[in-house]
């Protein structure tokens, strides 16, 4: 059958990608696996259930969770009922999650656990359209996701004409769920997409790359985030396994275990990556010390489309035999795919984990566009490492006369929920959605991003910064964990620098560098002299107006927990200038009286 609503792939694994391990999520130390059948099966009694309890077309039902088989049970089993999933993120405010259950009106709330259930029950008794929680553990006082099964098994012959009346009535065009944006720049909005959406974007994805039956992937990124749940779908469409790791600490270990062959990640997680294979090639000595750089300095010059001379192949070939194989082997052995989404990858990881065999599909989209827009395409060869790929399959693209990005297609949102005014902001009277992006074509085909539109900004002589491109220049350092490039309407440009503590403790014994603690390292002459020099080289790759005139260091480490990056690790500029706002004033106070 044709795949036209989301549910559909369900029918489509089960005739013709069945497998024993179609999704499964570790339990303990035990991977539990789910067959397409018992997937199937789990959200069908799930729908049945949900019937029984009276959930009616376009009922809006939430899921706060991490990556498990059990989200993919309910996001199916809603589908079929014509409900609408409304997944959030379990780590945001309570002021977060008591403004989007009452925004979306939620019936009802699908936890994962008893600290999750904990946090949210003072927020769901002020809800008022709430009426029941069910949890996927067993938590004390509340109902199971189990009890929702057996009634559903309860209620199975009697309600099955019922949801087959549904599924065959359901129209593509029908909203499937909203997701609200993170919300960095003000209230979240409820971004609300329909099945056509969805399956319009998996599919075009899905022609991409060419793993399927016989691979296997591990889904850590947030489900609860458009860019990982429609890459799911794209796995289900093409018959990969799916392997739920729930928590960031059990990635490493579920990647050994699982031996995937593809996987998604951000840019912060391959930055990551990138500096654990370093940090470990500084450990070694000797010849196996200027092999590894040897290897790493030739990654850095790989392209995929740049002919290479035979000495080129052999030399590559060495690298592979000694040092490469050595790195996927880290990775489980099996890696062939990455896809990176989110945000701007540096090019010189992308390089080198494409030469070591780690080919790095580098995407981009938003929420409001289901998300991808464009994506590498390793079945065509339209690869271009420092853009994004070709547009997809059934979109269409242009640039704005100011630069930025504009969209159409059968991706694009269905508006913001209760929100009418703002969709007319972003969509126009053409149907192009203005993503506030700027880019361009390059070689009139694949995308690249070269900022956000707001982010961009003006020094006081009239010059503009793209403060992106400088920032990740900055983070090509092992010095540099995170850093935010500053000067609006200032004489010049400077930058708030979080540095890369677990290095500097590393290095600071061998330099003789005493401190107390991360505030009194910061302070320490040997330390700045080494942040002056690595900043005065990289100011060597920009232009006169774009270097970096004055830069400050700061003793905190910058993450979603704390506030200074969002669900998807981007930068909160506004968040980050507040909580800074005395140290920019002390950086351009000077300058402002000249």
């Amino acid at each position: 059958m044709e795949v036209t609503r989301t549910f559909d792939l369900l029918d489509h694994c089960l005739n013709n990608l069945s497998r024993e391990d179609a999704v499964a999520g570790k339990q303990g130390n035990q991977w539990i696996k789910y067959s397409t059948e018992q997937l199937i099966r789990n959200a069908e009694l799930l729908a049945y259930g949900l019937l029984s309890l009276g959930i009616q077309k376009g009922d809006r039902v939430s899921t706060v969770s991490g990556n498990r088989p059990e989200w993919s049970f309910v996001d199916f089993a809603l589908a079929m009922t014509g409900a609408v999933h409304v997944p959030v993120y379990p780590t945001i405010s309570q002021e977060e999650y008591s403004y989007i259950f009452n925004h979306a009106e939620i019936r009802f709330l699908f936890i994962s656990d008893e600290k999750l259930y904990n946090k949210l029950a003072p927020v769901v008794v002020e809800v008022v359209s709430m009426e029941k929680i069910f949890t996927f553990n067993d938590v004390p006082g509340a109902d199971n996701l189990s009890a929702l099964i057996e009634l559903g098994k309860k209620n199975e012959e009697t309600l099955r004409p019922k949801l087959t009346e549904i599924k065959n009535s359901m129209r593509e065009e029908e909203m499937v769920t909203m997701i609200y944006t993170s919300g960095t720049t003000g209230i979240p909005k409820g971004v609300m997409l329909s099945h056509g959406n969805l399956v319009s974007n998996f599919k075009a994805c899905a022609t991409h790359f060419d793993l399927g039956l016989g691979h296997r992937s591990i889904s850590f990124l947030p489900l609860c985030h458009i860019f990982e749940r429609t890459v799911n779908y794209v796995f289900m469409y093409r018959g990969i396994g799916i392997y739920y790791v729930e928590s960031l600490p059990q990635i490493v270990q579920s990647i050994r275990e699982v031996k995937p062959h593809i996987f998604t990640a951000v840019p912060r997680l391959l930055e990551s990556i990138y500096d654990g294979i370093m940090a470990k090639g500084k450990l070694l000595t000797g010849i196996k010390l200027k092999l590894f750089f040897w290897a790493v300095e030739l990654g850095k010059d790989f392209d995929f489309n740049k002919k290479t001379s035979i000495f080129k192949k052999f030399k590559m070939a060495v690298a592979e035999k000694l040092i490469y194989s050595k790195w996927r082997e880290g990775l489980g052995g099996n890696v062939q795919l990455v896809v990176s989404g989110g945000a701007l990858l540096q090019s010189r990881i992308a390089r080198v984990f494409s030469a070591a065999g780690l080919t790095v599909l580098e995407g981009y989209g938003l929420t409001e566009t289901s998300p991808v827009i464009a994506v590498s395409n390793a079945v065509t060869g339209e690869m271009k490492i420092g853009t994004n790929g070709p547009v997809i399959k059934g979109v269409e693209v242009k640039i704005a006369v100011d630069g930025e990005i504009l969209a159409r297609g059968p991706n694009l949102m269905l508006g913001y929920y209760k929100e009418p005014d703002l969709t007319k902001e972003v969509i126009d009277v053409d149907g192009w959605f203005h993503t506030g992006d700027v880019g361009i074509l390059d070689e009139g085909k694949f995308l690249k991003i070269t900022d956000r539109k707001k982010e961009i900004f003006k020094l006081s002589g009239g010059k503009y910064i793209a403060p992106q491109m400088i920032e990740n220049k900055l983070k090509e350092s092992v010095l540099i964990e995170q850093a935010i490039v500053i000067g609006n309407h200032e004489k010049f440009a400077s930058a708030l620098i979080s540095p890369n503590f677990v290095y500097l403790h590393e290095c600071c014994p061998e330099n003789k560098i005493l401190f107390k603690d991360n505030a009194d390292l910061i302070t320490q002459p040997e330390v700045i002299a080494m942040y002056q020099s690595e900043v005065k080289e990289i100011n060597k790759t920009l232009g006169l107006h774009e270097e970096i005139k004055r830069f400050r260091l700061v003793s905190d480490s910058w993450s979603a927990q704390t506030g200074e990056l969002s669900q998807t690790l981007k930068l909160k500029r506004k968040v980050i200038e507040q909580k800074y706002c005395d140290l920019i004033e002390e950086i351009f106070a000077s300058s402002r009286e000249d």
